[in-house]
């Protein structure tokens, strides 16, 4: 694989990164042998990069038990502040000094504030953010520094703005390139010299799996030999402002594959017909919605506080990717992203029908009609009581069984 060059740190990365938040596990915990043969073998093959995080179950202890010796000096490692979890100053020493025990280092390469978007930016800058990363450095703690991005586009502005980020995270794939922060917003990085890391290149496995027919028909008539993971890793990759893609392999063949994908594809190396195919795709897609909705934001803030792209989004993807059973994709994304488990509540039900975003859609859509529809299908008498549930009583197990699984 050809490294990409960092220009505000100097490293050399590797196109294809190691995500370990979906290690193999055996009874709940990490399958030490079998994930410590799939990190050695790609390690060995030319990877360079690892990105874990506080929340990935134990997989900073596994980390810190099998990168020592020679494997220790191969890698660049990259974890997380758990957000959050913090509460005051103090918390954000706490995490750091814990990871740095977990992984049994003196300095994390690349350290990143997990799961950002403005408010949760502002609520940490009053907790002394910036002076903690300040003396990390200084202690020698951290070499690195840089924020997962999870929120709106016309927010990135300001948090990228916030501090002088060596790297950001973000979510990118051909599907997913104009709702998170764009390419407006990766040119913008990539013009401070930040590394810029991508998760979900196949939007948690979609763009892999099953797609409508007539688009995978436009592919399979363009490369019968390739398939729905080979396009969507070899367009994110031919994006030059693109350090590195993160996978979360957990088979040898994977890993082969993608190392692969990623060593014949460079910046602007697909062609003019390969790059017109995912635009096939795409519109194809496009058109395949329920909702002819753009997630272009216009539309928000909505005075009731509804997300009301997020929500026309996961009712779209429903559909599209046709996702059934009770706890399907799509609904889990609505619980977890509009429905309040991961923060304030922003799903379609709290619409009261004000109409003031009826204005200024572009697409001039009956919005107030559309999140009708998303309600009927994703809300249900009682639903409030579930997440509340999950909230207070889910959350706390989960995080105490975490803690458990590290001891």
């Amino acid at each position: 694989m050809q490294n990409r060059l960092i220009k505000k740190t100097g490293d050399e990365i590797s196109p294809l990164g190691f995500g370990a938040m979906r290690l193999p596990l055996k009874n709940g915990k990490v399958n030490r042998e079998l994930a410590k043969e799939q990190i050695y073998h790609a390690i060995d093959s030319g990877i360079n990069f690892i990105d874990t995080a506080y929340l990935y179950g134990d997989s900073e202890t596994f980390l810190g038990e099998v990168l020592q010796g020679e494997y220790k000096d191969k890698v660049k490692l990259c974890s997380k502040l758990p957000s959050i979890n913090v509460r005051k100053y103090e918390d954000m020493e706490k995490y750091l000094d814990e990871q740095l025990k977990r992984l049994q280092r003196d300095c994390i390469d690349y350290y990143l504030i997990h799961s950002i978007d403005l408010k949760t930016f502002n609520r940490l800058l009053k907790r002394d953010l910036l002076k903690f990363i300040s003396k990390a450095k200084e202690e020698g703690k951290i070499k690195h520094i840089g924020f997962s991005y999870h929120g709106p586009k016309d927010e990135f502005e300001t948090v990228l703005d916030g501090y002088d980020w060596d790297v950001v995270m973000i979510q990118y794939n051909y599907f997913d390139d104009n709702v998170q922060v764009g390419m407006e917003g990766i040119e913008r990085a990539a013009s401070r010299g930040m590394g810029i890391f991508v998760m979900e290149p196949l939007k948690g496995g979609i763009l892999a799996g099953k797609m409508p027919k007539e688009a995978e028909d436009i592919l399979r008539k363009a490369d019968a030999n390739k398939s729905n993971a080979q396009w969507a890793l070899e367009w994110v990759l031919n994006n030059g402002n693109i350090t590195c893609v993160l996978s979360g392999m957990n088979s040898i063949d994977q890993i082969d594959e993608n190392i692969e994908i990623a060593s014949k594809t460079t910046p602007l190396s697909l062609s003019f017909d390969e790059m017109e195919t995912i635009e096939y795709v795409k519109r194809v897609m496009r058109n395949s919605l329920k909702i002819n909705c753009s997630t272009c934001g216009y539309c928000v803030p909505c005075p009731q506080g509804v997300n009301i792209p997020t929500c026309m989004r996961i009712y779209n993807e429903k559909y599209l990717f046709e996702h059934k059973g009770l706890f399907n994709p799509s609904l889990i994304d609505y619980f977890q992203y509009v429905g309040g488990v991961m923060g304030n509540a922003s799903n379609a039900g709290l619409c009261n029908g004000c109409g003031k975003c009826l204005r200024k859609c572009p697409q001039k859509l009956d919005i107030i009609s559309e999140l009708e529809k998303v309600k009927k299908e994703f809300e249900f008498p009682g639903m409030d009581y579930v997440l509340l549930f999950i909230r207070k009583v889910g959350f706390p197990v989960y995080k105490y069984l975490v803690k458990l699984l590290n001891r």
